[in-house]
C-alpha cells in the first residue's frame, strides 16, 4: 500500500506525455499485422482453453518472444494452473515474458491480453482476431519496443489463459504475485476494431494520477482516446469485463484498453479481414504513448 501511495503522489507530479522519455514511438506494424492474422487463423482452432489450438497458440506466442529477445519471468514463460467449472476440470497456462527495468527493476507494470478464445462449434472456428488475438499481438509490438528502449521499471508482458471462463488466468496470477510490487495493470482487449475511430480507457475514475495522465494526454495520431464505460456515463460498465477486473479487486491501479463492441463479438465472424488496420496500429501507439507516462515516473 505504501508503495501505491508513492506512485500515486509521483504520477500526480509528472502528468503529460511530455514527461515520459523522448524515444519515438516505434513498432514493426506489418509485424503487427501479420503475427495478428496468425494468431486469429484456423490453424489454432478458436484457442478455446484446454484444448490442442489452445496449446498451438501457447507455443506460438512464447516463440514469438524469444525470438524478439525477451526472457520468461524467472526462467520459465509458461505458469500451468487447474481450476474447476460446473463439475468440469480445466487445464490452462498463463504466459509471462519479463523485461527488466533499468532503474527499479523489484517494481512492476503488467501489461496483458488474454490468448484464449472460445474454439469451434459444429462447422465453425470463432478465431478471436480482435478479441483477443489484437492484443496478445500488441504485446510482441510492446516486446519489440522495449527491448531496444529498456523500461526504467520492470516489465512483465502476460498473455493470459482462461479470460473467456470467468477471467481465471488473471485471478490465478494475481493471487499468486506480489502485489505490492505492482504499480499498474494495463489491459487489451478488442483493441483492432473500431468504425467510429474510437479508443476507450477505462479505469482512471478510481485512480486520480492515472485520471491527471490521461485528461493531459494528447493522442499521437488522429484516434480518439475517450474515458468511459466506468459507470460514470449511462454506458456499459466495463470495470470488471475482462483481465484487469482482479487486479481491480485487488486495489491495484489499472487502465483497461479497448472499442465498443461490433456485431461480430463471440461470433464466428469475429475474423482478421474484417479489423480496422490502422484503427488498430493507431490504438497500439496510443497505448505505448501511456505506458511511456506512466514508466517515466520515478519511485
Amino acid at each position: 500500500m505504501k508503495l501505491k501511495l508513492i506512485f500515486l503522489l509521483l504520477v500526480m507530479a509528472c502528468t503529460s506525455i511530455s514527461c515520459a522519455q523522448n524515444n519515438a514511438i516505434s513498432f514493426d506494424e506489418d509485424k503487427l499485422l501479420e503475427r495478428m492474422e496468425i494468431l486469429s487463423s484456423d490453424k489454432f482452432e478458436g484457442r478455446r482453453t484446454g484444448e490442442k489450438g489452445n496449446d498451438s497458440a501457447r507455443a506460438y506466442i512464447i516463440e514469438q518472444f524469444k525470438a524478439l529477445g525477451v526472457s520468461g519471468y524467472n526462467g520459465t514463460f509458461e505458469y500451468p494452473f487447474l481450476f474447476e467449472v460446473r463439475n468440469r476440470e480445466f487445464n490452462a497456462t498463463n504466459i509471462v515474458a519479463e523485461i527488466k527495468g533499468s532503474e527499479y527493476p523489484e517494481k512492476y507494470i503488467v501489461i496483458s491480453a488474454h490468448h484464449d478464445h472460445l474454439g469451434v462449434s459444429g462447422d465453425k472456428i470463432f478465431n478471436g482476431a480482435d478479441d483477443d488475438a489484437s492484443g496478445v499481438a500488441a504485446l510482441f509490438s510492446f516486446a519489440e519496443y522495449l527491448t531496444k528502449y529498456p523500461p526504467k521499471h520492470s516489465v512483465l508482458l502476460v498473455a493470459f489463459d482462461a479470460e473467456e471462463i470467468g477471467l481465471r488466468g488473471a485471478k490465478h496470477f494475481v493471487e499468486n504475485f506480489d502485489n505490492d510490487k505492482i504499480l499498474v495493470n494495463l489491459n487489451m482487449d478488442m483493441i483492432s476494431r473500431s468504425a467510429k475511430n474510437e479508443l476507450y480507457v477505462v479505469g482512471a475514475r478510481y485512480n486520480p494520477a492515472l485520471a491527471s495522465i490521461l485528461d493531459d494526454f494528447e493522442s499521437p495520431n488522429n484516434t480518439k482516446v475517450l474515458q468511459g464505460h466506468d459507470g460514470t456515463d449511462g454506458k456499459q460498465d466495463w470495470t470488471m469485463s475482462s483481465d484487469h477486473g482482479p487486479f481491480h479487486m485487488a486495489d491495484i491501479p489499472f487502465l483497461y484498453f479497448g472499442n465498443e463492441d461490433h456485431k461480430a463479438y463471440h461470433k464466428a465472424n469475429d475474423v482478421f479481414e474484417d479489423i480496422t488496420p490502422q484503427f488498430y496500429k493507431n490504438a497500439v501507439a496510443i497505448i505505448l504513448s501511456i505506458f511511456k507516462s506512466i514508466d517515466a515516473v520515478s519511485l
